[in-house]
């Protein structure tokens, strides 16, 4: 996403590059299940492995070969201890999650995983500020803009994960299927992203990303309201429709995220806050899969009954989440969201600025 950002600085071009990102990206979401269950069925679980093999080898090649090197006009120092305080922090937060379900919030290996996140947030508000180049830019959240795609990019991902990460077991040990017929059942979700999500980068670039966050947060709110009511006897449309849901959600919410992050950044920080945002979705991806993990981990899931009502719990945060969504895209879209994004980039300004020695000297004034 940060080549993308950097290859394509105009805002309304980058937009609807973000959207042809995006429909890939939903190519590889129809594809991947469809895929993956055929290899799981044909040659077991290892082989989803070794397919990024070849996978890896061309995007090397392809790298090498097309796409332009981009550099700032100034280059950032390498951050280590930035780069151990946010790994501190995110992984005591993810282990805590994880755990809590087998140890409970109370006890000592539990604490322990908190305290270190703990230990790890407070040390990047304290370490960060002070460096010339931080690994974590804690001046671009002044934007609020680029806050709300970072928590939106969040909130998003960790709903959307939650859904997979229970709609496969639901699939195939709720509903008994396959693993290859389960991969089918998300097809409407990866064919809707590939559809729309061109166009939702268009309308980016040409209306702004208002629109889209309002209809990627109703789709995920809606999504997960409807699927309380999801069932082990439940219709096989009626489940394809409430995935369609989701499938409208994901196509289009990438564009918006990426493109209100860098809303505003000069050059110079498009990279990084794009970066970030894609960061976002990492940690929202993990936060997703460890919080409904935990949610319904003690119940297994054959047995189909109990599964479904632990489930009400990850969907009541689905819908939550999406509701969330809603309110930030709203907020974020505003005269005064843009005017917080204008001073956070007024404070890069001396980046964008040639070093001084490049500068062409001032002529004398003559006599």
């Amino acid at each position: 996403m940060a080549i993308v950002a950097a290859t394509f600085p105009e805002p309304a071009e980058r937009a609807r590059a973000i959207g042809v990102f995006g429909s890939v990206s939903g190519l590889s979401l129809a594809l991947g299940p469809v895929l993956g269950g055929a290899l799981v069925d044909g040659f077991g679980w290892r082989s989803v492995f070794w397919v990024n093999v070849p996978i890896v080898a061309a995007a090397i090649a392809g790298a090498a070969l097309f796409v332009p090197e981009s550099r700032a006009a100034r280059a950032r120092r390498f951050d280590p201890v930035g780069q151990v305080l946010v790994v501190l922090l995110l992984g005591g937060a993810v282990g805590a999650i994880i755990e809590s379900d087998a140890l409970g919030w109370t006890s000592p290996v539990v604490l322990g995983l908190l305290a270190v996140a703990a230990v790890g947030a407070l040390g990047l508000l304290r370490y960060e500020p002070r460096r010339a180049d931080p690994l974590l830019e804690l001046r671009l959240f002044r934007s609020v803009p680029f806050s709300s795609a970072i928590l939106t990019a969040v909130w998003a991902l960790c709903g959307f994960n939650a859904f997979l990460f229970l709609t496969t077991q639901y699939l195939q040990d709720v509903r008994g299927m396959p693993a290859l017929t389960a991969g089918l059942c998300l097809l409407p979700v990866g064919a809707l992203v590939v559809v729309l999500s061109p166009f939702t980068g268009r309308m980016v670039g040409a209306r702004g990303p208002r629109l889209p966050l309002a209809v990627a947060g109703t789709a995920l709110a809606l999504g997960g309201g409807a699927s309380f009511w999801l069932g082990p006897d439940t219709p096989l449309p009626g489940v394809l429709a409430v995935y369609v849901l989701f499938g409208v959600f994901l196509a289009t919410i990438n564009p918006p995220i990426t493109n209100t992050a860098v809303s505003g950044m000069p050059r110079s920080m498009a990279g990084v806050a794009a970066s970030l945002s894609s960061a976002g979705r990492q940690i929202g991806t993990t936060l997703g899969v460890a919080i409904a993990g935990t949610i319904v981990g003690s119940v297994p899931a054959s047995d189909g009954a109990a599964f479904t009502r632990a489930e009400r719990g990850v969907w009541g945060l689905v819908l939550a989440l999406g509701i969330g969504v809603l309110a930030l895209g709203l907020l974020s879209t505003g005269r005064w969201a843009s005017s917080t994004a204008a001073r956070a980039a007024a404070l890069f300004e001396e980046v964008e600025r040639p070093p001084r020695s490049a500068r062409r000297p001032t002529a004398a004034p003559h006599d």
